[in-house]
């Protein structure tokens, strides 16, 4: 059964829902952890009874805050840990030093 997309609309607007396409080129999404970023996405701003809402779909990738993917390698590549330890250390320490050396005298070769 296929739905005629003018029929959706018509209905649409009867109930009155208008929905616009958004031009987008990225979506960010910030949290106090991580950002949440849409790459090719297709937003849809829908406006019912004055309320305003956003429909997102695209390529999801999320990113933890705080240290760069080259700050993590550093200090897995400098302690010998995994991409989970260094981000753990990261984020406990608050530095790529301290990350190193915590890390270090934990194996014992510090």
């Amino acid at each position: 059964m296929r739905i005629n997309p003018k029929q959706i609309e018509k209905a649409m607007k009867r109930m009155g829902i208008q929905a616009q396409e958004i031009d987008a080129q990225e979506v960010v999404i910030k949290t106090p952890e991580k950002d949440i970023i849409i790459t090719n996405p297709s937003v849809q701003k829908i406006n019912m009874m004055g309320q305003e809402t956003f429909q997102v779909s695209g390529d999801v990738s999320e990113v933890e805050k705080g240290f760069s993917e080259e700050d993590v390698r550093m200090v897995m590549e400098q302690a010998g840990v995994s991409e989970e330890e260094a981000r753990s250390a990261l984020n406990e320490s608050g530095g790529i030093a301290e990350a190193i050396v915590k890390l270090r005298k934990e194996s014992g070769s510090g």
